[in-house]
């Protein structure tokens, strides 16, 4: 992870930018949590931050996709996986 290590960590060692919720920022901040527990190799932890992630891109659906929900990104992602399943893709 590029972030400079904190002097006093708490659950992070590196030092994350706090973003903004329903905007890209706080999609940059989850993923860099999610990394960061990577990191640690802190599976619970990972889990959260992918929470975490999965409701900041509902806000930002919210926020910059009026009308479009995470059910539309999950059946995009299912016809993704179709394509790949499929050979369509590689």
């Amino acid at each position: 992870m590029d972030g400079v290590l904190v002097s006093n960590p708490g659950y992070h060692v590196v030092t994350i930018t706090r973003g903004d919720l329903g905007e890209l920022s706080k999609l940059q901040e989850e993923l860099d949590e999610l990394l960061d527990a990577a990191d640690q190799n802190c599976r619970i932890m990972m889990l959260l931050e992918l929470s975490d992630l999965y409701g900041a891109m509902e806000a930002y659906l919210e926020a910059h996709f009026p009308g479009f929900g995470i059910h539309d990104i999950a059946t995009m992602s299912f016809v993704t996986r179709r394509a790949f399943r499929n050979g369509e893709r590689s």
